[in-house]
């Protein structure tokens, strides 16, 4: 760990924040020498002080103590590139057009990989009145089920969430050149090409 660039990382987000030295000393109940002490490099925030800075700076203590924020470049505007986040625990469901750093349930959360379904994996899907009738077969037990189900087109993404013991049947407006995805709660997040 660096201190030089904890603190000029604490330095600026204080800036950003608009507080004084003073104040976000007063907020955490320390001394604002303290907060000059570590924007100067001489030390760093005790481990019990991480998580009302984080909180007060609005940055993962992770940021803070690595002293960087690093910028995502911007990977463009193709929905179907998006990545797909899912929470071990509470199976909360998140989407990013690009990287990003995500958690749940005090956990961080890695980016799903999507696997092409083989031709016995995929969804059945029929066109009824303009629209794509999706259904499956899947046994949709509480332990065992699909979370959701989303298509993305270049332009937008529609999710539908899932519940498990009812069985998979949803409709989803007709569009040109999707990619349909799915999220099975023991194997993983799949696709296929609409």
């Amino acid at each position: 760990m660096d201190n030089s660039k904890v603190g000029e990382l604490i330095y600026h987000l204080r800036k950003e924040k608009g507080f004084t030295q003073k104040q976000l000393a007063d907020q955490m109940n320390i001394s604002d020498r303290t907060i000059s002490k570590w924007e100067r490099g001489y030390g760093c925030p005790d481990v019990s002080l991480l998580p009302s800075l984080s909180s007060l700076l609005g940055v993962n203590i992770e940021n803070i103590l690595d002293g960087d924020l690093s910028s995502n470049e911007f990977i463009g505007g193709n929905m179907k590139k998006s990545n797909y986040f899912v929470c071990p625990s509470c199976n909360n469901i998140a989407v990013a057009t690009g990287d990003i750093t995500i958690s749940c349930c005090g956990r961080k959360l890695e980016r799903l990989e999507a696997k092409k379904a083989t031709d016995e994996e995929k969804l059945s899907i029929t066109e009824v009145d303009q629209e794509w009738f999706v259904s499956s077969d899947h046994p949709m037990s509480k332990d065992h089920y699909i979370s959701f189900i989303a298509l993305a087109t270049g332009d937008q993404i529609q999710i539908i969430k899932q519940y498990p013991e009812w069985g998979l049947q949803t409709r989803i407006p007709k569009r040109k050149h999707g990619k349909l995805l799915w999220y099975d709660t023991q194997f993983g997040l799949y696709y296929q090409v609409l």
